[in-house]
């Protein structure tokens, strides 16, 4: 990503890193958990070819920086953290948007979407369900396969203190078992990740967002949905080919069924590489993505 410009944008509340680079419609790239901004690696250079795109820290990750919480953990709700994406785009000239969220990235994304209807052209959410279905849904596969839901939202310390000591153990595990190819985790990846949880604020700060995902932004998407609220812009699904999330929600229809109870429209389907498919199979995801997003020439 050398050809991408770095900007630290402040948003009121928070310091947001970023990186710039392209031309064309602007598109938002937003990382998941233990990601950072650099997930996008691979990706973010081919789509630059056709967007402006941004690539950036959520608050708490990375080189962003860690506001202050609070006993309802708002300050860490979707919504808040998608208002600091809003006003990053804002301030680098763009009042509508695409967006690209993968993890924790994409429950910001769709947030956006519902929070600020008209701000999101195009939405692509990768390798989830929505929050509040996610907690309806859980059950000990999920506990057990994707720990940091229970675990990270124990109350302060513990989460903090297990996480601060064991950066390494914590970043190794999630590389190498809910992707299909740990491999694709370079040392100097991994160890990027490493760093990015190895500082006190941050991981108060990502503990304080997985809280806020157990609690708060259970309840924005729970009043969304008694209000029949839904997204209304194009939004593609994509998920790991075989992996938990293609699995888990068989009985249900798959993950787009239970997309569709909040996005009616929305469509998408399975790619190879596990959890991590944006890593592991960029190819793949930008073929989804570029047929899927609006360009200069379309």
């Amino acid at each position: 990503m050398e050809h991408f410009k770095s900007q630290r944008i402040q948003t009121g509340e928070a310091t947001i890193f970023a990186r710039v680079a392209g031309s064309g419609p602007p598109l938002l790239l937003l990382h998941g958990f233990p990601e950072t901004h650099m997930m996008w690696r691979d990706l973010a250079p081919r789509l630059s070819r056709s967007f402006t795109v941004v690539v950036a820290d959520l608050r708490g990750y990375g080189q962003s920086s860690c506001p202050p919480s609070t006993e309802d953990h708002s300050p860490y709700s979707k919504r808040t953290m998608g208002k600091d994406m809003v006003e990053v785009m804002r301030q680098l000239g763009f009042s509508r948007f695409s967006v690209v969220g993968h993890d924790r990235g994409a429950r910001v994304a769709y947030r956006i979407a519902l929070d600020h209807p008209g701000t999101v052209e195009y939405l692509a959410v990768c390798d989830i369900v929505p929050t509040g279905i996610a907690w309806e849904k859980a059950d000990a596969r999920m506990m057990l396969g994707f720990w940091p839901w229970a675990m990270l939202a124990q109350p302060a310390p513990l989460p903090e203190r297990i996480l601060e000591a064991h950066a390494k153990d914590i970043v190794s595990n999630a590389c190498d078992h809910w992707g299909s190819s740990p491999d694709i985790f370079t040392p100097e990846i991994r160890e990027t990740y490493i760093r990015a949880l190895s500082d006190r604020d941050h991981v108060h700060a990502i503990c304080e967002e997985y809280r806020a995902a157990a609690t708060i932004d259970r309840h924005h998407d729970d009043t969304d949905r008694e209000a029949g609220t839904v997204i209304d812009c194009p939004v593609l699904v994509l998920w790991g080919a075989g992996g938990a999330v293609a699995t888990w929600y068989e009985d249900d229809g798959g993950p787009l069924a239970l997309w569709r109870r909040i996005a009616p429209n929305a469509a998408g389907g399975a790619v190879p590489g596990g959890h991590f498919f944006p890593e592991a199979n960029p190819a793949a995801t930008y073929d989804k993505l570029i047929a899927f997003l609006p360009t200069a020439d379309a």
